[in-house]
């Protein structure tokens, strides 16, 4: 049984995340330990065969739906592009080993390994050992933003399975996106079927200039609200 296929998220218009197919939901708080980042558990979430995630950022449920977009009236137009990963990314070449990168960045900063991040990994990629933590660091982006590939061209990727994590962030005091893992389909508003990836975010603090693709605007939000405006 493929239970890739079972699995999906649609986005409701101006509404939220409909999730199906049993996928299981954890939170996930983002920790730095010297120079790396890590994840480590949060709050246990309540495990549904179908769910309703908020969007907006606006729920006094979160990260469930409560209905709250639609009395805030909130605007979730999608915006991103439906080019693909390979379409959109930009080569960054190592000596062992090569980085794509789209700059769709999400902030969870887990790109950080102790010996440095992974466009510096890869460009030492013919030491062995930075060239492992270079693959680690890639496959450990939520975004999907920077995926590793060997010289012959495939990728090297760790094999997840279909799962949702709510990302928190306290170090920069704000609620990250939520993390897809393990090739789930996203169903735009209109029908159509995003590109099928292995990593990716979505946005729900509803400030994302790339709905429904996280762009970190919730640390900018965050940012603001500190600073005093009406956000």
């Amino acid at each position: 049984m493929n239970h890739e296929k079972k699995c999906k998220i649609k986005i409701v218009e101006n509404g939220p995340y409909i999730v199906t197919g049993n996928i299981t939901l954890s939170e996930k708080i983002i920790v730095s330990k010297g120079k790396a980042t890590e994840l480590e558990d949060g709050h246990e979430l309540p495990q549904t065969e179908r769910y309703a995630l908020c969007r907006c950022g606006q729920s006094e449920a979160a990260p469930f739906c409560d209905g709250n977009h639609v009395k805030v009236g909130f605007k979730g137009a999608e915006k991103a592009s439906r080019e693909t990963f390979e379409d959109r990314a930009k080569l960054v070449e190592g000596p062992n080993l090569d980085l794509l990168d789209d700059q769709r960045c999400a902030y969870a900063r887990l790109c950080h390994k102790k010996d440095g991040k992974a466009w510096r990994l890869t460009k030492n990629s013919d030491n062995p050992a930075l060239r492992e933590q270079a693959i680690i660091s890639a496959s450990d982006c939520p975004a999907g933003r920077i995926v590793a590939y060997n010289k012959a061209g495939k990728a090297l990727e760790t094999d997840y399975q279909p799962s949702l994590e709510i990302l928190q962030d306290p170090e920069q005091q704000a609620s990250g996106p939520i993390s897809v893992k393990g090739n789930i389909p996203i169903e735009s508003s209109d029908g159509y079927i995003y590109e099928i990836r292995n990593r990716v975010t979505l946005c729900r603090c509803g400030k994302s200039k790339n709905k429904p693709i996280c762009d970190a605007s919730h640390i900018e939000t965050h940012r603001l609200k500190a600073a005093g405006f009406d956000v």
